[in-house]
């Protein structure tokens, strides 16, 4: 039997290009995995005790939509980060993870057709590989928007003709960026919303790097949708306590909504995904009324800038991070360093061009490798130094 043929376009999955790229080359030293962007800084240590606590709610069917306490957690956490005040039952979804919810949305959300012909998402180019995937398996038409330099390496959606962005349903941006660490602008989330409402599409605001910063906190999309008299029919936010409190295995994340878009996705989850255990919403809600250890992490952060601020003073392909964990290092050939950074040296970086969708043959992420800053300070600056030397 035959794929579904809306699958042809679906590429390699990041992580299986590297493998296959690197092969059976032996590692050139010990190795320094700076490839994964799986937060390592510790969590906080009363967690077990949370899950104890509330163990005995293992033997339950956890509530699909999320706990009251969960929700209120959440509602409490915008009010006191954005000071924007959201209906706890009207609002908010829980969910496994924003992988989960980025990827269900889009085919609970996206309609077959819109204007007549077949629906289009707009896709940051490079960009994070759930997105295709979800326009993919919505049977929508994936169309990449580069995120260049000269932008800010932010996709720039006011350069589509107005006839295109009618043919448009969900338009994603990721700010702070994966994997440049760019953070869109209040101004430019308003002018993305601006689009919205007049071309009649949706806006998936990625913020899961929302907490991790130098100095200014990143804005939220919820506070840009302020000029439109609270009207959140033309957005959904993703989070998710996996970068923030450093916990990617908890799998606990939530999204922001008009209620007619909150309604309509969790109809659709109770088909698809199971419920957050109570336990985990528990440590979750707990979390997200605890700052002190958001504020630790990312302190170290801070540290982590300055360092790579420090090693690649002077080079040209350095782009300082204004937020999140990942340096998206100009290296002329992606692919090649990260070969000879495996072969010679024993540290494995991903090639940008892997993050990346290649049109009329080119790709915005070819000349670019990705480095993830979750390593602890040590073997950081070991790995760092390495790349530095070598290019």
């Amino acid at each position: 039997m035959d794929i579904p043929g809306r699958f042809s376009q679906l590429p390699e999955y990041t992580f299986d290009r590297l493998r296959l790229l690197l092969g059976n080359t032996p590692p050139g030293g010990e190795i320094i995995d700076m490839s994964v962007g799986g937060p390592r800084h510790a969590f906080p240590h009363w967690i077990m005790e949370e899950i104890a606590r509330s163990i005995d709610h293992f033997g339950k069917y956890p509530p699909k939509n999320g706990t009251s306490g969960l929700l209120e957690s959440i509602s409490h956490w915008y009010r006191n980060r954005y000071g924007v005040t959201i209906d706890p039952d009207e609002n908010i979804s829980v969910v496994n993870g924003t992988r989960e919810a980025l990827f269900n949305a889009c085919i609970a959300l996206c309609p077959e057709n819109k204007k007549g012909k077949k629906s289009k998402v707009l896709i940051p180019n490079p960009f994070y590989q759930v997105y295709v995937g979800a326009t993919l398996a919505a049977n929508a038409e994936p169309v990449f928007v580069d995120a260049e330099k000269s932008n800010n390496f932010l996709p720039d959606f006011g350069r589509i003709s107005p006839q295109a962005l009618d043919e448009v349903a969900i338009v994603y941006l990721c700010s702070p960026s994966n994997p440049q660490g760019s953070v869109a602008s209040m101004e430019y989330m308003e002018n993305l919303l601006k689009l919205a409402h007049e071309h009649d599409f949706l806006v998936f605001s990625d913020e899961c790097y929302s907490e991790i910063y130098r100095s200014k906190p990143p804005p939220s999309m919820i506070e840009a949708n302020s000029g439109f008299e609270g009207d959140l029919d033309h957005m959904m936010i993703f989070n998710s306590l996996s970068k923030r409190s450093n916990l990617p295995g908890l799998r606990t994340g939530f999204m922001i909504g008009g209620e007619k878009l909150i309604t309509h996705f969790k109809k659709y989850r109770s088909y698809s995904d199971p419920a957050v255990p109570i336990p985990l919403q528990a440590v979750a809600a707990r979390l997200l009324e605890d700052e002190s250890h958001v504020i630790a992490s990312r302190e170290r952060y801070q540290a982590k800038y300055e360092l790579a601020d420090r090693i690649f003073d002077g080079f040209e392909g350095y782009n300082p991070p204004e937020a999140g964990f990942f340096l998206w290092l100009d290296v002329e050939d992606g692919e090649q360093i990260t070969k000879r950074l495996w072969k010679q040296r024993g540290v494995k970086v991903v090639p940008g061009s892997y993050f990346s969708f290649e049109d009329r043959g080119r790709n915005p992420g070819k000349r670019f490798i990705r480095v993830a800053m979750v390593a602890e300070q040590e073997e950081l600056e070991t790995g760092l130094a390495s790349i530095r030397e070598l290019i």
